[in-house]
């Protein structure tokens, strides 16, 4: 297949990149820079994409936007993550949805924040959405790709957890503490944290591009485990212990109370349940495989 990719230098993009091009896929990353050989540029921020560029191409997937926990949630940075999903997410749809030759699918990023913080409630794709900030980010940001469905391209939305990585993301920021026996759980520890390993992460979308699926897919594990789960799996896989735990107040300081709320004080307990249905087999169904694994490498 020929596959653009937005997103392509990010932490996912580049292990999808290197997984679909070694499995024969021909692929086109989009770039805001001038355009070197294999890439082709867009500007989101002033709807320009050239739709010939775009020729011949069998899938689109996209995963470019704003880092949610890259700064405190400033007015001005909230609109950034805001825009930087929902421009990007609609000119791509439009542009696509516009072509004589449309792409058969368009694979386009969401998360599992649009729950919102749920206690222990069980979620699958068609749990009733949160209210949150990030709730709202992520039910606009897939509205955005409406173009896309209404031209008839299936469409899927790719509502992915914490991805677990040593290269970025939450674990490549625990891994110090954790090493030096240092960290522990978040505040009481209760809160359930939905993960996927990232192999399963770019399995799954490399799946998605034939399985016959369309709306809201959970790129979660089967298995989500709670904070205190987490921080005991992590520290027993490195041998070290995890007895320190982290109060509520010093993130808060840190982060601001919304934002360290979202990201480290509640969470989701999100069950793959499209997934699971569309025949997908996990590669790390647990968490002590899945960081076995990433920790071993």
């Amino acid at each position: 297949m020929k596959i653009v990719i937005s997103g392509a230098s990010g932490l996912i993009g580049t292990q999808l990149v290197k997984r679909l091009s070694t499995n024969g896929h021909d692929v086109v990353r989009l770039v805001r820079r001038t355009a070197k050989a294999g890439e082709v540029q867009w500007d989101p921020k002033r709807g320009v994409l050239d739709p010939a560029a775009l020729a011949g191409v069998d899938a689109v997937i996209h995963l470019s936007g704003a880092g949610i926990g890259d700064k405190r949630w400033t007015n001005s940075y909230r609109k950034e993550i805001m825009d930087s999903r929902t421009l990007s997410t609609a000119l791509l749809a439009s542009t696509i949805a516009g072509m004589p030759t449309k792409p058969t699918v368009f694979l386009s990023g969401s998360a599992i924040g649009i729950y919102g913080a749920r206690n222990d409630e069980q979620l699958t794709e068609v749990s009733t959405h949160g209210t949150s900030f990030l709730a709202d980010v992520c039910e606009q940001w897939e509205q955005a790709a409406k173009p896309a469905i209404d031209a008839g391209i299936r469409t899927v939305f790719l509502r992915t957890g914490i991805v677990l990585s040593p290269k970025g993301g939450a674990l490549k920021k625990l891994l110090p503490l954790f090493k030096l026996g240092v960290g522990g759980k978040f505040g009481n520890g209760k809160q359930w944290q939905s993960w996927i390993s990232m192999d399963d992460e770019v399995g799954a979308i490399e799946h998605l591009l034939t399985a016959p699926v369309s709306g809201a897919v959970n790129l979660t594990a089967p298995n989500p485990v709670t904070n205190a789960e987490f921080t005991k799996v992590l520290a027993g896989v490195l041998k070290r212990p995890a007895i320190v735990p982290v109060p509520t107040f010093a993130p808060k300081l840190i982060l601001g109370g919304e934002l360290a709320d979202a990201l480290l004080f509640t969470g989701q307990r999100v069950i793959p349940a499209a997934l699971n249905a569309s025949g997908y087999t996990f590669k790390h169904s647990t968490l002590e495989s899945a960081l076995r694994s990433l920790l071993s490498k």
